[in-house]
């Protein structure tokens, strides 16, 4: 299993509390068959306007060009339970997202894709947004098991992230399907004991 310890990287703010699912993924592209595009598509109405023309999203400012850590405020996620959300920013490059307050399932659905989602005081995150904006090129290393984050090598602040989910990913649990395959053998086992998958 894929153990996740440690994140490094440029980090990218995004601001705004409240920005749900729907703004994270526009509805019209749930529709595709697999997962493999979605990473053209976080925030596609925010960064671009109806003739495609970008509007200058933290997204697409060069600055920004390769972060794979997102800073985010408060109830960050909300809205409905589509995993198409973290596909999207996954897929665009965003190996951790450090916000305010999360909603549960976009931070189970991270979690099941080995995004860890830490979470921060207001006060801290407005630091941290204003550095990175202020200094784009500023490294940042997410350590899971010490639960503090480090800027250019140095102690910058302690987050905070579900022990259930910090577990799963320090622990390389956190993809169920690679836990079934796995084990695929006890789950066959187990299956064939059972009447209502062997009996019919």
């Amino acid at each position: 299993m894929n153990k996740i310890n440690q994140i490094e990287g440029k980090a990218v703010p995004v601001e705004g509390n409240d920005i749900d699912t729907d703004r994270i993924i526009p509805a019209r592209y749930l529709k595709e068959i697999t997962f493999t595009n979605m990473g053209k598509y976080p925030f596609y109405d925010e960064r671009f306007d109806a003739q495609g023309k970008p509007k200058g999203h933290p997204f697409d400012l060069p600055q920004f060009a390769g972060s794979n850590i997102l800073l985010v405020n408060q109830n960050f996620g909300c809205g409905s339970s589509r995993e198409h959300a973290p596909q999207s920013l996954m897929r665009w490059g965003i190996k951790a997202v450090i916000g305010e307050s999360f909603a549960e399932i976009f931070a189970g659905n991270c979690t099941m894709l080995g995004i860890p989602t830490a979470t921060v005081s207001q006060a801290e995150m407005a630091r941290l947004q204003a550095l990175a904006k202020e200094k784009p090129q500023t490294k940042f290393l997410l350590d899971l098991d010490k639960k503090v984050l480090f800027s250019e090598g140095k102690e910058h602040l302690k987050f905070d992230i579900h022990e259930s989910k910090r577990n799963a990913l320090v622990n390389g649990t956190w993809d169920s399907t690679s836990l079934l395959l796995a084990n695929a053998p006890k789950t066959s086992a187990v299956a064939g004991k059972l009447p209502y998958v062997s009996g019919f």
